[in-house]
């Protein structure tokens, strides 16, 4: 893991800095480039956001934003039965700073938000380029009940076991 990252609350003066890191993460994704274009838009974070997400950032020693995530209560007919969770509404790290631990730190940040909040755990649901990195970080895969009303690639983890 990278340890000169710091991992801090978001602030309505970082939305271009984490815009341009989910743009460049999102072009890397792999999809039509159209389809990258027109769906670019839903991605982005504005002012708004902050009302109903929790949104933390990471920063490099030289004090650039690198890596978003952000997080919001889940709905709870998304989480496992009988469960409460955090719904991870997005995890983005600049593809230039990839696989150097931002991403699990940034996902370790809203693990501890779903214990801090007393929750029973954090939902994911992945873009598909993204299963194998939950997967490696202990997320456990859940079963597609509904195609029509769920995601393909849904994760939970235990908010005790972060």
């Amino acid at each position: 893991m990278n340890t000169h990252i710091t991992i801090r609350p978001a602030t309505f003066d970082d939305l271009p800095a984490i815009n341009r890191v989910i743009e460049a993460a999102v072009m890397t994704w792999n999809l039509p480039e159209r389809v990258k274009r027109l769906t670019l838009p839903s991605y982005r974070y504005n002012e708004h956001d902050f009302e109903h997400l929790q949104m933390v950032v990471a920063i490099d020693p030289a004090g650039s934003i690198v890596g978003v995530a952000s997080w919001e209560a889940a709905e709870p007919r998304d989480c496992p039965a009988n469960s409460t969770g955090l719904l991870l509404h997005g995890l983005y790290v600049d593809p230039a700073a990839q696989r150097s631990g931002i991403g699990s730190a940034l996902l370790m940040a809203a693990g501890q938000a779903a214990h801090d909040a007393g929750v029973d755990g954090l939902l994911v649901k992945a873009q598909a380029d993204a299963v194998g990195f939950f997967s490696r970080c202990g997320m456990q895969p859940l079963a597609v009940e509904d195609s029509a009303r769920h995601y393909s690639h849904r994760f939970w983890k235990s908010a005790i076991s972060h």
